[in-house]
């Protein structure tokens, strides 16, 4: 499983800004809520902004429940000068036991696949440039009231020239 970094402005402030001003009223409190819940789907490669930091590894022959459970820190570099407002997962696949071995990647550099990617907004907009540095960690378990939902937090710290910001955040995907 991949994580990189996406610049993404115009569809968050349609999508979520959105809920600042509805018809005049203030709702706000919808909004914290929508943006906790990840967005499956078709990110263009052009968003992208920086590298793609492979953070989980699992073998379907052996995976356990267990193995679902798990934290693992990222580091992913800025490809150019830009701006951050999301970060995306998405993962690669090999059936390797078969008579044929089959690959297929669901990033957003390959054709599109049914299972897309996940988008993670944070409220921050970093600016970044080129060859700059995210760091965090992201950590994912199934949710205790259904185990067939996944809890996933994002914590990075970000020190560029110009900006620096740290977040944590809490995401709840169904």
């Amino acid at each position: 499983m991949y994580l990189a970094a996406i610049e993404d402005g115009e569809y968050k402030q349609e999508k979520l800004d959105f809920w600042d001003n509805v018809y005049g009223f203030d709702m706000r409190a919808i909004k914290k809520i929508a943006v906790r819940e990840p967005l499956v789907d078709v990110v263009d490669q052009r968003a992208v902004v920086t590298d793609a930091c492979a953070f989980k590894s699992l073998d379907l022959n052996t995976v356990t429940k267990a193995d679902l459970d798990f934290s693992s820190e990222f580091r992913i570099k800025a490809t150019g000068n830009d701006y951050v407002h999301a970060f995306i997962a998405y993962f690669d696949i090999t059936f390797s036991a078969c008579h044929k071995p089959v690959y297929f990647s669901t990033g957003p550099q390959v054709k599109y696949t049914h299972w897309k990617q996940t988008v993670f907004y944070i409220d921050d907009t970093l600016t970044v440039k080129n060859k700059e540095v995210i760091k965090g960690k992201i950590t994912c378990k199934p949710n205790q009231k259904n185990p067939r939902d996944l809890d996933i937090s994002i914590s990075y710290t970000f020190q560029g020239e110009l900006s620096n910001s740290q977040g944590s955040y809490e995401f709840h995907m169904c």
